[in-house]
């Protein structure tokens, strides 16, 4: 038996920056520990697998070492795939997930528009060891529904992090977000899940549905030009609409293949 898999780097319009996803589109879903044992072999941040479902298809994430229950970049991924190699005909395409039904619009000049349930940001209480995991002075924290939010004073104290990513794995969480104003950008951001498998994830989605809802409530702005600057680097237009968060940004395809099994 093989399974077709692509592999596309996704919020970049170069190949070996953004953040690398595998999609594997299926007729029926495997076992769950087929499929993350595939994500396991694959060691890329998300592995997606996709079946139809209704008329559109049905989504889910998997990690290294865990399933998770919303992800951005691979859900971008698998649009580009789904639109560039595997004939999809149209301008949306939807797919169901564990975080509900979501859709990505093709724009003008390649570009794709996730559209992502708003992560309002809410006050917290600061979990034990956070900050001397991150290596910063304790300040004002954060926490949508899967990660904590902390903002740092400017983009060079994002940029210079140094995290203790076997401490930080003991947060209670997805993971971790670290972001400040940006110099060029509206706002940059760090993101870490060593909790789910990923020390730095190089590009979040899903996290900037909850970062765009934080700068919403600080600045009143609903329109952000992001930077996540991990090492591969990333970069979205961010709006928040109502109850929903639009991501706007490119893929590129890098590989297919087949694994056996």
């Amino acid at each position: 038996m093989t399974i077709p898999v692509y592999q596309a780097d996704a919020f970049t319009v170069k190949v070996f920056k953004g953040n690398p996803a595998a999609i594997c589109p299926l007729e029926l879903w495997l076992p769950d520990e087929l499929m993350q044992k595939i994500a396991m072999e694959n060691n890329l941040a998300e592995t997606a697998f996709i079946v139809p479902y209704e008329d559109a298809y049905q989504i889910r994430w998997f990690t290294p070492t865990v399933e998770v229950a919303l992800c951005g970049h691979a859900t971008l991924a698998a649009a580009h795939i789904f639109m560039n190699h595997l004939g999809f005909k149209g301008d949306v395409i939807r797919f169901f997930s564990k975080s509900g039904w979501l859709a990505v619009t093709a724009e003008e000049d390649g570009k794709l528009t996730l559209d992502f349930p708003a992560d309002p940001a809410q006050p917290a209480d600061i979990p034990e060891g956070l900050f001397e995991a991150l290596g910063l002075q304790p300040s004002n924290i954060f926490k949508g529904k899967f990660d904590y939010l902390v903002e740092v004073r400017n983009e060079d104290e994002v940029m210079a992090l140094k995290p203790d990513f076997k401490a930080l794995s003991a947060i209670p969480s997805r993971g971790v977000l670290v972001t400040a104003k940006g110099t060029n950008y509206d706002f940059v951001s760090r993101c870490f899940f060593p909790q789910s498998g990923i020390d730095e994830d190089p590009v979040t989605g899903s996290a900037h549905c909850l970062l765009t809802t934080y700068w919403n409530q600080k600045t009143g702005k609903d329109y952000f030009h992001a930077l996540q600057a991990s090492p591969r680097s990333g970069e979205m237009i961010c709006r928040l609409k109502g109850d929903r968060v639009l991501m706007t940004g490119h893929a590129v395809t890098v590989m297919k293949g087949e694994i056996y099994l």
